[in-house]
């Protein structure tokens, strides 16, 4: 543990160990930016504040209160009840074999649908849909050309590239045409709720079974998540019958 000092409040040094341990504390959907600098910088001046403020709560004796006393008891309550699930849990593991027992068990859960590699391109009217396919045959353009040129949809920038998609994340319309398309071809004009597409097919997959590899880490949580909520019911059971009278 690193004992390197990041600030010093009222006397009292904040080292980098203590700083880590308050990192740790970040809520889950902010971890990512806790390698952000900037992020890091907030989080310091957090943890001056609350320094800062308990310095000042010393100095006004708020820790010699009813108050505090009672914040006291619960926070010990927390803290200890906190340590004694660490300790149920800490034993639990699952491992590779496990994980590849519930796969080969549970495959259908891990079937992936048929997916599509398109681009497209998108106008206001089927007439200069029909207008932008002819020179794309002609070899006048290229599709990605025609679609930067003339596309009125946002994947004009990438050349009209939505990337892969599998069934229910299109329109119907859109969706029925780009799956029924053989990979290379171009379909259209395809009316939808949105205009006149042009479609044109990079690729197409098959529905299939996603690897173990693949899944592994969310069977691994999942399954984590489960036994240990078995074993915290279990306790609280345990603990029920030893300690509440009836």
């Amino acid at each position: 543990m690193s004992q390197e000092v990041l600030a010093v409040v009222a006397g009292e040094e904040i080292t980098q160990e203590e700083f880590d341990a308050f990192l740790l504390n970040v809520p889950r959907d902010r971890q990512a930016y806790i390698s952000n600098p900037q992020f890091r910088q907030q989080c310091l001046e957090q943890l001056i504040a609350l320094h800062l403020f308990a310095k000042m709560g010393g100095d006004l004796k708020l820790d010699q209160t009813e108050k505090y006393e009672k914040f006291l008891v619960n926070a010990k309550r927390d803290i200890l009840a906190q340590m004694a699930m660490e300790e149920i849990m800490k034993d639990i593991t699952i491992s590779d074999e496990e994980v590849a027992a519930y796969y080969e068990a549970n495959m259908q859960q891990f079937t992936k649908g048929e997916m599509v590699s398109a681009k497209h391109i998108l106008t206001d009217s089927e007439e200069k849909c029909s207008s932008i396919l002819e020179s794309i045959t002609s070899g006048e353009k290229s599709f990605e050309d025609a679609a930067r040129e003339n596309s009125i949809c946002p994947s004009k920038e990438n050349g009209g590239d939505l990337g892969k998609f599998g069934r229910g994340q299109m329109v119907k319309e859109f969706e029925d045409a780009a799956f029924a398309a053989e990979a290379g071809h171009i379909v259209g004009p395809v009316e939808s709720q949105f205009g006149y597409h042009l479609i044109k097919v990079e690729g197409k997959e098959d529905a299939s079974i996603a690897p173990l590899s693949e899944v592994k880490e969310s069977i691994k949580t999942s399954m984590l998540q489960q036994m240990q909520s078995s074993a915290y019911a279990e306790m609280v059971n345990e603990l029920k019958a030893k300690y509440m009278q009836e």
